[in-house]
């Protein structure tokens, strides 16, 4: 059950990468509209409000009309799910950053020199007169990207340390790329494991859970909760405001999707000593 997560500059021809890794370990590739479609039956909203976010195109009523606690949520949740099908190729939204922790999860970033992306760009694009409408054009995404990981991950996609591989496709020939990751996802270190297997079911549960305490925090405030799972155990620490608080929580986390038992170790805050 081989899972890729994979980061690419516009016109570093990681699309091509891609697709020669989907056709020779057999991967679906999840492209930006999928996760953008589901991301916005989600949030109730137009597919072109959140693509234009993403993008960093958003109209002053559209970045009012996000809830962009949510729509991390949601995107993460996404993400998670489609690591735990396995075979798949997730391009892009982060996947890198938030699978790192997950063993048997390859993460690539491909990447090339600005006037080469400026070469691939002009050739693609019609519309592009030159080359500085192209490398406009490459800023722009580049700086979208970059805001978007730094929002929901607090990371820079850029940093190479957070990628098992990194190609420049500047002198690495496609085919050669796609020879590369294919032997190194055939390594012992890349294949799933029950641990590893587990890993990403619990971090799937994990943001349910957050997912389903949305409303409770942001009527209460629950700040100080601290939630762990481990083999779809859920373990509730931390002070909540009263016993009330405490059952609605774990009613909520009880009744959430892979949830197989609550460890209940919540304590009531104190009530606040009166003043003579």
């Amino acid at each position: 059950m081989t899972v890729i997560a994979m980061t690419r500059e516009m016109g570093s021809r990681g699309g091509d990468v891609a697709l020669g890794l989907a056709d020779r370990l057999g991967l679906e590739i999840v492209h930006h509209e999928l996760v953008e479609h589901d991301l916005a039956a989600r949030l109730t909203l137009p597919e072109s409000a959140v693509h234009h976010f993403l993008e960093g195109q958003a109209s002053l009523l559209e970045r009012w009309k996000i809830d962009r606690s949510r729509l991390s949520l949601y995107t993460k949740e996404e993400i998670l799910e489609l690591a735990c099908r396995g075979n798949v190729l997730i391009r892009g939204w982060g996947a890198a950053q938030l699978l790192r922790s997950i063993g048997n999860v390859l993460c690539i970033r491909v990447c090339a020199p600005m006037r080469c992306r400026e070469d691939v760009l002009l050739a693609r694009v019609s519309s592009l007169k030159d080359r500085e409408e192209a490398r406009a054009e490459i800023e722009r995404n580049d700086a979208a990207h970059a805001k978007v990981i730094q929002r929901l991950f607090k990371a820079d996609w850029r940093d190479s340390e957070q990628y098992d591989m990194v190609l420049n496709t500047e002198r690495l020939p496609i085919d050669f790329c796609v020879d590369q990751v294919a032997q190194l996802a055939a390594l012992p270190n890349f294949q799933q494991t029950e641990r590893s297997r587990r890993a990403l079911a619990d971090r799937l549960i994990e943001y349910r859970i957050h997912d389903g305490l949305y409303g409770l925090n942001n009527k209460h405030g629950l700040a100080a909760l601290q939630i762990s799972v481990d083999a779809g155990k859920v373990f509730l620490n931390g002070i909540v405001a009263d016993n009330e608080i405490a059952h609605m929580i774990e009613r909520a986390v009880s009744q959430t999707e892979g949830v197989i038992e609550v460890d209940n170790q919540m304590r009531i805050m104190p009530a606040a000593r009166k003043i003579s």
